[in-house]
């Protein structure tokens, strides 16, 4: 097959979608490779570095559509995008389909067979092709950075001859992929740690980075999708997480929040009361902003100063680190590839979890339950 690999278009996007190391690991499977002039620029991958390891290099995106049999994405494709695609082509990415409603009734009408790779199933052999958990690696990295960039002090305690310097307390909403990876960073940096989490089996995940885990007493809900994500939860829930966390917050000086709820908008943890009771000069590092945020005063894409907080609610943070956030997705759709075309005849087997869990469009139809309740306006 001929893999198509596109320049990405959308603004402040800088990852490829295939790195070297990864075409060459097509190449030795028999597939060919194509990369739109310049596409790896944006990691640093020169256009002769993707020759030597095996791709042709294309002049433009319409050559790079029309001649893919599959196309590899980092970003949603554009309706645009999909009309230069082969009829019967086969999309491998980010999707966002419960929201890029138009992209897919484009790929229905073309019978354009779409992996949406945020709808991997959280299970443990999809692990090596989860593209979501592998980004969120990166994002809880970099918040921490960034919080010690805005934050006026040091995160370590220091014992100088000028005195004694305490450590920052730092505190990590969400003990997911980029939260765990928070703590393992603010740690580093020397700062003393607390994380919450409403399921009390992530306390040992959380203990074993050297953070302290904060617990709550809530009646009993199930906080996990049968897919392994974690789900919408009561009002009632939702007071107790407040004021769980509102009760720590006027000794923090840097927070980390990462709760999102998946094909929903994003909890509100920290209202604008609670943000007026932290200290002065402390800091709000919003990873759910693109679902909306944990924060009631974030700002999608601004950092803000509100009630002396500064609240940062940076956008798509693993394409400031495009060199492994190139490597680790292209390396996750190595795996899924190889996951889905498994018999010689490159057929694909839709009883196969991963298989069925991914696809949002074949033949002609939206296949995901959930996404085609939300194009109907039903009821997810």
């Amino acid at each position: 097959m001929k893999i198509g690999i596109p320049t990405e278009t959308v603004s402040g996007e800088t990852r490829v979608a295939m790195v070297p190391a990864m075409v060459s690991a097509f190449t030795r499977l028999e597939h060919e490779v194509i990369i739109q002039k310049d596409a790896g620029l944006g990691s640093f991958i020169s256009d002769a570095e993707f020759e030597e390891s095996g791709a042709s290099i294309v002049g433009d995106a319409q050559m790079l559509f029309s001649g893919a049999d599959i196309i590899f994405k980092v970003q949603p494709p554009s309706v645009e995008e999909v009309n230069m695609m082969k009829d019967g082509a086969i999309y491998m990415g980010y999707l966002a389909p419960l929201a890029n409603h138009d992209v897919l009734k484009a790929m229905n009408e073309k019978k354009i067979t779409s992996f949406a790779t945020e709808f991997i199933p959280r299970i443990s052999r999809a692990q090596s092709m989860d593209t979501l958990s592998s980004m969120a690696t990166l994002a809880g990295y970099k918040a921490v950075l960034i919080a010690a960039n805005h934050l006026n002090k040091i995160f370590p305690l220091l014992m100088t001859a000028a005195g004694s310097i305490p450590p920052a307390n730092t505190f990590v909403l969400g003990a997911g992929v980029a939260g765990l990876q928070a703590i393992a960073t603010a740690k580093r940096l020397g700062s003393r740690v607390e994380a919450f989490d409403p399921r009390p089996a992530v306390e040992e995940q959380v203990k074993s980075l050297g953070a302290k885990f904060v617990a709550m007493e809530v009646p009993e809900e199930n906080v996990e999708t049968s897919g392994g994500y974690a789900k919408a939860q009561s009002d009632a829930f939702l007071l107790a997480e407040q004021k769980a966390i509102g009760d720590r917050l006027a000794k923090v000086d840097v927070i980390i929040t990462t709760a999102a709820i998946f094909g929903k908008k994003a909890p509100i943890l920290i209202t604008e009361e609670m943000v007026k009771k932290m200290r002065p000069g402390s800091v709000i590092i919003d990873l759910a902003i693109e679902g909306g945020g944990n924060c009631e005063l974030t700002e999608a894409g601004k950092t803000v100063v509100k009630h002396d907080v500064t609240i940062v609610g940076t956008i798509n943070l693993p394409a400031t680190l495009s060199i492994n956030g190139s490597s680790m997705f292209s390396k996750n759709l190595l795996n899924l590839f190889k996951n889905l075309f498994q018999s010689e005849d490159n057929s694909l087997d839709f009883e196969e979890e991963v298989t069925a869990g991914a696809c949002i469009t074949h033949d002609g139809k939206v296949q995901n339950d959930l996404v085609a309740n939300s194009m109907t306006g039903g009821n997810a």
